[in-house]
């Protein structure tokens, strides 16, 4: 008895994608393994059981990867959860471009003393 050939991860003829159950475009067959501790609290998604951290991450995926089948609720989640990263996202932008400039002039002044 002979053993298939084993598969070639660079090889990319394989068949595309099909659609998933909800519409909303193709998807890839996710076989990734989780490993979540037994005694933490998590949120997993209905639609294709993921786990996740907490609520608002859950949020987030829905929106992204299910969007056309999500709820009006978990729009209005999704959107809210959106909303709130984005301004800590723009908060963290100002704060590293704050720390660049003021390495870069830092520098700048040992420079001119030295």
């Amino acid at each position: 008895m002979t053993e298939p050939p084993p598969t070639d991860p660079s090889d990319e003829s394989e068949a595309p994608a099909e659609p998933s159950a909800a519409g909303d475009g193709p998807s890839v067959a996710d076989d990734t393994a989780y490993d979540v501790p037994p005694d933490a609290p998590v949120s997993e998604c209905e639609y294709c059981a993921r786990p996740f951290e907490s609520a608002g991450l859950l949020a987030l995926h829905r929106g992204r990867a299910h969007g056309s089948a999500i709820t009006e609720g978990e729009r209005t989640a999704y959107e809210e959860t959106y909303e709130a990263e984005s301004g800590q996202l723009q908060r963290f932008r100002l704060k590293a471009l704050a720390a660049l400039v003021l390495l870069y002039f830092g520098l700048l002044m040992v420079y001119a003393v030295v």
